[in-house]
């Protein structure tokens, strides 16, 4: 039970204080008057106006609450290194004994995981939307169970109790983490560009100086080792050997007793561009097909392009004097000997032998192609004769050899089985009928050939080859046996994907790594990883797949089109994925490589030390022992040499209320005329 005295006036207050100040007045003028009972009048107006004032005593029936501690527990990534889960639970359970020993105390008890994303360890808010949920009068205090890593200290509460840390973590504790610090999103390709790498140690560290092993994969191939310095800026000159994304991933040795290898690796995916592609385009001819391949090479503005066309054969004798001519002379030896290797792509369109290219000319591009360069054999009826380019050493790279038969009926170009599965032909046909709703227009010529080696993607009449593509050496070779290409650009009988066909067939000549017909690919989309495999091969197919933590598993991917075979990652971990399957190889991330969470995984109190200092509350590591728990007065401190502190609110909840009158309005009235009375009777007998 608890009692008070309120006042619920008559009359509004205003009109109180009015009569207040007539009485004073009036008291004040009876005194200087020199009346005997001044007083008593002055007591019987007093009395009048406590009565207007209406006083009454409250009586309230209280049921005391409890006082609450809160306590919140770091669960987030880096509060799984080493044995922190085991040193949590031995406090948190220090801490339940502790509050259950205090009289009337409850506690709450607060665990926070992994924020969405790449947050980091979102601790501020949710003790702030923890402690909006609690009555502000019971708060006693609040307890962080944690790493001191904490992303969001601008968002700590205003607190009307102490708050505490307990730090996780040993005095001992060292990690090394591998800092990417500026990377291209492009870059082109055969040229140096420099990234910036910093291997840095934290904590209790080995002694300076120390060497680190760094390795660095380009999509998947075998890791260049390299031994570099800790705790220096280092400048890693790259060079990229293709076009489209190239995966870099550097990683550096974990060594022993560090805290994690989860930021010892790094990805970095820079886009492979080509300054100029330069394109030989030989025409042994004038044909209608030849401003075909023109228009498409000349169309692309990152395309360089070299165009002879065979006007005059050296046979020709005319008796025109040579300085009376307006051709030029081919310069068949700066082209074929000395500059061959400086072009990404040679087509021989229609080009038949004339003594223009003697056989050790044709034969260094023979070797062009085995040292990774790439020849495109647009064949015509001069193909199948007795001068074909295959009588010559360019055999040993021809995907086919010519049956000395020119078939010239009309036809429907058909793509393969195997072509449905090619990068280079899948779909071509469905995504031409889909676009134009009919199907594509015929061909009225076609080489026969004999295929030696290589894959066939397009067949013409009775399953003949019309499209081979093969690989020699480390360049590629494709033999298209038709002329007759250029009626879909002329559009007859409705045309057909020309454009389409001969882009990615010049693109997967030059090595583009979206046209590779075996490839495993991995790419991120927010918090999914999308894997692909590309292959000709018809066959069921799985892959392993490391997460961040080091755990591998299968996983079935599902045949989605002809040759693409696909399965989705959803929601993983935070972190570097790693996909095999047989020799391939693919890397992704699933946020940064690095998350937030281990940029800095020493456990330190100094994000923390701001707010904590402001409750006048502690810090205190785990590993020095555990405090004991003590109530102190409010604005006192409260921490100390091994205890931390709570404040006692003393808050209660009312079941009753009751209000009587401090004295019946008879007693007022009897009282304040006994007074008056008193008053005139003194002034009557003086």
């Amino acid at each position: 039970m608890s009692g008070a005295v309120i006042f619920d006036p008559l009359l509004p207050w205003p009109v109180v204080w009015a009569a207040l100040a007539v009485l004073l007045a009036g008291t004040v003028l009876a005194l200087r008057r020199g009346l005997a009972g001044w007083w008593l009048r002055g007591m019987a107006g007093a009395v009048l106006l406590v009565a207007l004032a209406n006083p009454s005593l409250q009586q309230e029936e209280r049921a005391p609450l409890s006082d609450i501690v809160v306590v919140m527990i770091d669960e987030s990534a880096s509060q799984r290194l080493s044995d922190r889960p085991d040193q949590t639970e031995a406090a948190l359970a220090r801490i339940r004994a502790e509050i259950a020993a205090l009289p009337n105390t409850e506690l709450k008890l607060v665990r926070l995981p992994d924020g969405e994303g790449d947050e980091g360890t979102r601790l501020m808010s949710a003790l702030s939307a923890t402690l909006a949920e609690q009555p502000r009068a019971r708060l006693a205090g609040a307890i962080l169970l944690t790493d001191g890593q904490v992303h969001d200290i601008e968002m700590a509460p205003e607190m009307p109790a102490p708050l505490h840390a307990l730090l996780t973590g040993h005095d001992s504790d060292w990690d090394r983490r591998l800092i990417v610090r500026n990377a291209p999103s492009f870059a082109i390709i055969d040229e140096e560009i420099s990234l910036g790498v910093r291997i840095e140690d934290q904590g209790a560290a080995p002694a300076p100086g120390m060497l680190a092993q760094l390795s660095i994969t380009v999509d998947g191939d075998e890791p260049l080792i390299f031994t570099v310095p800790v705790n220096r800026d280092l400048e890693l000159p790259v060079t990229l050997r293709h076009g489209g994304p190239n995966v870099l991933r550097f990683e550096v040795a974990l060594e022993e007793d560090e805290l994690t290898d989860r930021n010892n690796a790094s990805i970095v995916t820079i886009n492979g561009v080509r300054d100029r592609l330069r394109v030989l385009l030989v025409s042994g001819a004038p044909h209608p097909g030849e401003r075909t391949w023109r228009n498409l090479l000349k169309s692309d503005s990152s395309v360089d392009l070299v165009h002879f066309t065979i006007l005059r054969p050296q046979e020709k004798e005319d008796g025109t004097p040579v300085s009376e001519l307006s051709l030029i002379a081919f310069p068949a030896r700066p082209l074929f000997m000395d500059k061959i290797d400086e072009f990404d792509l040679v087509i021989f369109d229609r080009y038949k032998r004339r003594g223009l290219l003697p056989s050790v000319y044709l034969d260094n591009v023979r070797r062009y192609v085995e040292r990774g360069g790439a020849v495109l054999f647009a064949a015509g009826p001069d193909f199948a004769g007795a001068d074909s380019i295959y009588r010559s050493p360019l055999a040993a790279i021809v995907p086919a050899e010519p049956s000395a038969r020119v078939i010239e009926e009309g036809y429907l170009p058909t793509v393969t089985d195997l072509g449905a599965r090619h990068p280079v032909t899948e779909g071509l046909q469905d995504d031409w009928q889909a676009s134009a709703g009919t199907d594509w227009g015929r061909w009225f010529r076609l080489i026969d050939v004999q295929p030696q080696r290589g894959q066939t993607v397009m067949t013409g009449p009775e399953d003949r080859p019309l499209l081979m593509l093969d690989r020699v050496g480390e360049g590629r070779v494709a033999l298209l046996a038709s002329d007759h290409i250029w009626l879909w650009d002329r559009g007859f009988e409705g045309g057909g994907p020309q454009l389409d066909l001969l882009r990615r067939l010049a693109h997967w000549m030059m090595r583009e790594p979206e046209l590779e017909e075996e490839a495993l690919r991995a790419e991120t989309d927010g918090q999914s990883i999308t894997i692909t495999r590309r292959s000709l091969e018809d066959i069921p197919r799985s892959v392993e797949v490391t997460d961040p933590a080091g755990n591998v598993s299968q996983m079935a991917l599902t045949e989605t089109t002809p040759g693409r075979y696909t399965g989705t990652i959803e929601g993983g971990e935070i972190g570097l994925y790693r996909i095999t399957e047989g020799d391939f190889t693919a890397v992704s991330a699933i946020g940064p490589p690095a998350p937030r969470e281990f940029e800095q995984t020493i456990a330190s109190g100094a994000v923390l030390a701001p707010a904590v200092d402001a409750t006048r509350g502690g810090i205190r590591t785990i590993e020095g022992g555990l405090p004991d728990i003590r109530q102190v007065q409010p604005g006192r401190v409260a921490a100390g040499r091994g205890w931390i502190g709570i404040t006692p609110r003393g808050a209660y909840q009312t079941i009753d209320l009751r209000v009587l009158p401090l004295a019946p309005a008879w007693l007022f009235l009897l009282l304040a005329a006994m007074l008056s009375v008193g008053g005139w009777l003194r002034e009557g007998r003086r």
